[in-house]
């Protein structure tokens, strides 16, 4: 297995630009991601991350320098004074910061190889590609990670890459993630109908291009500031059914077949996993995604999601009734009692959840994903729990 590093060298760098220390180095002060490419200060922050990197990793052969989502590129004072050169385009002051790192790379570490996500390309002429010297220096790595992916302008753009003289290319997809910023449980389905869509795309690249492979995705977060993706037990069948696909072409039966049997479920869908009641063929985080499912089949219900727009709270229950202490007794303490069922069964989920995870997560992340997903359900049930109490009492008939 080789190992290849992704160091962030122009767009998401919120891990570090949001740092006080660091935000005058920003493109734009309200933009945490994105490097300012004209300061010397910022081009030796790449290069000293690049080799902390390369020094870590002995052997390394290849090194994706990222350059994906470079946000307000061209919005800060020092771009506009570069634009306003006739001729400057912020394609060119893309390129050139792109360029500048890869030929840092080349001088320092001449046998390793560079990838760099192609998006900030996909609008460039070949003309524009050629002239900035990027051929050569780099692999772009497509990535699309929709199911509907659209394979004639995914292969129409391999072939401006390729007639642009990048002859390795890479494409990427993703077996969690990229459904929804705050989703829990992925569909594999949806991950697996993306794999189908790349096989069509690579079953029709041009002669002479080279497809390198596929970088199978697993998202921990949309960017550094966003919450928690799916998590990794709980993705590992989608996992599974997407490495199946691209070696059986499909998701046959076969290679469902193999995923059940490999991982010990009853199904290659997350969700419609079956408990299990031995422990002789489960997958190493097994129960936790299992608590996970339940969890969020239970923060999702209807009934408590919406529980402060049922009939009886906004009915008896309004702003109004809770401001003035103005209540229906009777119907306050049913509407307490179902509030309060939900909280325990709610808690009693949240607990087995929070032990299991805390066999392969710091505490810190198994606080975060809690508050993240179960706060916001839980805090207006106890919410109307906590008045009621408080004013109940002083009703009466």
């Amino acid at each position: 297995m080789e190992i290849v590093p992704l160091v962030q060298t122009f767009g998401h760098m919120e891990f570090v630009l949001k740092h006080q220390a660091m935000q005058s180095l920003r493109e734009v002060s309200n933009c945490v991601g994105t490097l300012n490419p004209h300061k010397e200060d910022g081009r030796q922050l790449v290069t000293d991350m690049l080799r902390q990197v390369v020094e870590l990793h002995p052997g390394v052969k290849t090194l994706h320098i990222g350059a994906d989502e470079v946000y307000m590129l061209g919005e800060g004072d020092m771009s506009k004074l570069w634009l306003a050169s006739p001729g400057r385009t912020v394609e060119q002051l893309f390129l050139t910061h792109v360029v500048s790192v890869a030929k840092y790379i080349k001088e320092t570490w001449p046998h390793i190889t560079i990838i760099m996500w192609d998006d900030m390309m996909r609008g460039m002429t070949q003309d524009t590609l050629k002239a900035s010297g990027i051929v050569g220096q780099v692999q772009p790595m497509l990535w699309d990670y929709t199911p509907n992916l659209d394979v004639n302008k995914t292969v129409s753009l391999l072939e401006k890459y390729f007639s642009a003289g990048m002859q390795d290319v890479w494409a990427a997809s993703s077996f969690k993630g990229s459904t929804c910023v705050y989703t829990n449980v992925p569909s594999t389905q949806r991950h697996v109908e993306n794999h189908l869509q790349w096989l069509k795309v690579a079953a029709s690249v041009p002669s002479g291009l080279n497809l390198m492979g596929i970088a199978i995705t697993g998202w921990q977060r949309y960017d550094h500031m966003s919450v928690l993706c799916e998590l990794l037990p709980v993705a590992l069948p989608s996992l599974a059914a997407c490495l199946q696909t691209l070696f059986h072409g499909q998701l046959s039966t076969e290679a469902q077949n193999k995923v059940r049997k490999m991982l010990g479920v009853s199904s290659v869908e997350a969700e419609s996993m079956e408990s299990t009641s031995g422990d002789s063929t489960l997958f190493p985080g097994r129960r936790l995604a299992e608590s996970i499912v339940e969890l969020d089949s239970l923060l999702s219900s209807d009934d408590i999601v919406y529980f402060e727009k049922n009939m009886y709270v906004r009915g008896w229950l309004s702003p109004y009734h809770r401001a003035r202490r103005m209540v229906n007794p009777l119907i306050a303490m049913q509407i307490h009692s179902q509030a309060s069922r939900y909280l325990a069964l709610l808690q009693q989920k949240v607990d087995i959840v929070r032990e299991r995870m805390s066999h392969l997560y710091p505490d810190s992340t198994a606080q975060e994903w809690l508050e993240e997903h179960v706060g916001p359900v839980m805090v207006p049930l106890q919410r109307i729990v906590d008045e009621i109490t408080a004013f109940t009492p002083e009703t009466g008939p």
